[in-house]
């Protein structure tokens, strides 16, 4: 069933962004932004992960450099009945974490610094089942195929405005969109992707927690964790893209107010909520 609704989901936000290329375009923007999704899922599929750990420096670590924290990710895996995941260090003092690959067998975890020092073994074990949750899941690969497509469709109407700006827009119907829609769409074209990663993201945090919770073996290890991580990832800066900011554990972009508005991530207090109903 995740397998029909990755495809779907897919399927849709290609649809979706072809249509934008023709409502701005016509068949010529159609067919580019053909070719540009094709390039897009491929490109997402193959090499997302390689991408996002290069864009943050992740380094990988061996069970010699980073005992404790390859003794927990080996032990939970094992645990969920998962290979074990490449395991990366973030040399970032804010306290994250996040999960890459495209499929279990070829999947990543990684941790900052910053995490490593605040959290108890407790925490953190409760931290990487959330990961390893989101990599059982599948995912990892639907939200960043989501995020490089919502992102694409952001550009396709900026590229749409430099185009009015210079005067290479045509409004013949035969060769160009209509100008009144493509304008239209230049303005909520990028608000329409936004909203659609904030809908994968959010829904998808939830079963993580939850099904997080089980691996670490206690829902409280987890809930304790956001606590601290809350804290401070509103007090300790982190320069992340926001086209990723939906990938880590808590919302690193959470200390700017006007972040908070468009937030990739459900409301802290009430995932916490959750995890010690859990608990109950």
């Amino acid at each position: 069933m995740n397998t029909f609704k990755t495809f779907m989901l897919l399927l849709i936000l290609t649809l979706f962004f072809i249509w934008i290329g023709g409502l701005i375009g016509g068949k010529a923007g159609m067919t580019v932004a053909l070719i540009f999704a094709g390039l897009m899922n491929f490109f997402a599929y193959w090499f997302s992960d390689k991408v996002v750990l290069a864009m943050y420096r992740a380094r990988e670590v061996t069970e010699a450099e980073a005992p404790e924290l390859y003794s927990i990710v080996r032990s939970l895996a094992q645990k969920a009945g998962m290979p074990m995941p490449r395991v990366y260090i973030i040399n970032e003092e804010q306290p994250n974490a996040f999960a890459t690959g495209r499929s279990p067998k070829h999947a990543a975890v990684a941790v900052t610094t910053g995490i490593m020092r605040i959290l108890s073994p407790e925490e953190l074990a409760g931290v990487i089942g959330h990961e390893l949750a989101h990599i059982k899941h599948r995912d990892v690969l639907i939200s960043t195929v989501a995020a490089t497509i919502a992102g694409a469709i952001s550009y396709l109407a900026q590229m749409a405005q430099w185009a009015f700006i210079f005067g290479g827009y045509r409004g013949d119907d035969d060769e160009g969109g209509h100008p009144v829609v493509a304008l239209i769409m230049m303005i909520i074209a990028p608000i329409i992707a936004l909203i659609v990663q904030m809908a994968i993201s959010r829904s998808r945090e939830f079963a993580a927690d939850a099904g997080g919770a089980r691996i670490a073996g206690n829902p409280r290890f987890l809930a304790n964790a956001l606590r601290k991580l809350q804290w401070a990832t509103q007090r300790i800066p982190m320069h992340a893209n926001p086209a990723t900011s939906h990938m880590f554990i808590v919302n690193p972009l959470s200390g700017k107010s006007l972040v908070k508005l468009f937030s990739t991530h459900p409301p802290i207090e009430e995932r916490i909520a959750r995890l010690e109903a859990m608990s109950l």
